[in-house]
């Protein structure tokens, strides 16, 4: 067996079993322990910031109820919603402060600079369902599954709080981090992945993986003429593939990374007014993004918010509707899953197996019935977290998800797990 060959069957995740490998002259030993690395992130320009003033966020009140969704079950599902409704003024715009938490989803962050989550950006399991419907009309089964995948992979499914940004274990946790880092949604390869929109990849960029990249706004800008529909969101995440490709020696795009085509079609199904009946053009987009042009296609970045006179979708967005838009920009321009083995433009991915995904890609007969299925497992099963390791779901976590998203998956046909 060749030295190439040795380093491909660890890559692909045997390392456990053949820990020898790793010192094997000529295999980069550094694929290994990413996650070693990974666990060490901090917050690049500082400690994770810390706001002493945290008041959670700001209440419903029957004047102003929204869809009616608070303390985490369902609401009404009926949108076409003034948001923030005029005279709310509990829910108007508020610049997040030197000492509020932010993190990489513009939807989350905009959310909380309109106080529908906490400002300080300590928020939790319940504020999480309840913000994402009475906002933008999310569905209750899409909401709960993306509230259980933030708290179980970022934060702590024992308080169900979660950091909206960086690693804040001492106020996340009330078991003193028993249960490991919690690093908030900035962490690594659990929710958050190499290839965002508007984000950095981690290893390049030294951690950096949550600012505002005003480069690569003006990039999406181009790639879709100022026009965020499906087809320039396929297009530019694939774009996006491609650049990390050829800049990221250890970029990594495995199963998870199927929620980056959920969040982009965010752009045109949940942030135009009144969702997909509306047009997902550039004043709306670079409000959610809190991007402000300071000309000759560069981008600054201000507080996400809200735009003016602007109204939730009217049908909610279920889990089946972003089954069906992951699978269509896939399918519009479908590649490997699988990484770089150590340097660029060395990508492999034909071992890659996990639920259906074969070979390293998705069938082109997948629907939209098993992708919901595969998010089901990517929530449930011990997934590939990079190249060489697997993200092991400690028991509190499996057992907090699967009381989660049973009740809400047992209606789709998917196999279900139990303890």
């Amino acid at each position: 067996m060749t030295l190439h060959n040795l380093a491909l069957l660890s890559a692909f995740g045997l390392a456990s079993a053949f820990p020898w490998v790793a010192s094997v002259p000529g295999v980069d030993s550094s694929l290994f322990h990413r996650d070693v690395f990974e666990k060490r992130q901090s917050y690049p320009y500082g400690s994770c910031p810390n706001n002493p003033q945290h008041t959670g966020a700001a209440p419903y009140s029957k004047q102003y109820p929204y869809t009616g969704a608070v303390n985490g079950l369902p609401g009404s599902q009926k949108g076409g919603i003034q948001v923030p409704a005029p005279g709310d003024t509990a829910h108007y715009y508020t610049a997040p402060g030197p000492n509020d938490i932010r993190g990489p989803c513009p939807g989350l962050n905009s959310a909380a600079n309109h106080n529908f989550l906490s400002h300080d950006g300590i928020t939790t399991f319940a504020e999480l369902v309840d913000a994402q419907q009475n906002v933008y009309n999310v569905g209750y089964d899409l909401a709960v599954l993306l509230a259980t995948l933030g708290v179980g992979l970022d934060g702590d499914p024992i308080t169900g709080k979660l950091s909206l940004g960086c690693d804040a274990t001492s106020r996340t946790s009330s078991t003193g981090g028993l249960l490991g880092a919690e690093p908030g949604l900035n962490g690594h390869n659990k929710f958050e992945g190499d290839t965002s929109l508007t984000r950095n990849d981690f290893f390049p960029s030294n951690g950096d993986n949550y600012m505002f990249n005003g480069t690569l706004f003006e990039a999406m800008r181009q790639t879709s003429n100022n026009v965020f529909d499906r087809t320039a969101m396929s297009k530019y995440r694939y774009q996006r593939y491609q650049q990390s490709i050829k800049e990221n020696a250890n970029f990594y795009f495995g199963p998870k990374s199927l929620l980056l085509y959920g969040a982009a079609s965010f752009l045109y199904e949940l942030f135009p007014s009144y969702g997909p009946a509306g047009t997902a053009d550039l004043a709306t987009i670079s409000s959610f993004f809190g991007a402000v042009s300071t000309g000759q296609g560069t981008w600054a970045h201000q507080g996400d918010r809200i735009p003016p006179n602007w109204f939730s979708r009217v049908a909610p967005y279920t889990i089946p509707d972003v089954g069906n838009e992951i699978i269509a920009q896939y399918l519009a321009f479908p590649v490997l899953f699988g990484g770089n083995l150590g340097s660029t433009n060395n990508f492999d991915g034909l071992n890659t197996t996990f639920g259906i995904i074969k070979d390293g890609k998705l069938p082109s007969s997948t629907t939209a019935a098993d992708i919901t299925c595969l998010l089901y497992q990517l929530a449930t099963e011990n997934v590939p977290s990079s190249l060489s390791t697997v993200l092991e779901l400690p028991l509190e976590v499996l057992e907090f998800t699967i009381s989660k998203l049973n009740p809400i998956f047992k209606n789709y046909g998917c196999p279900l797990r139990t303890i």
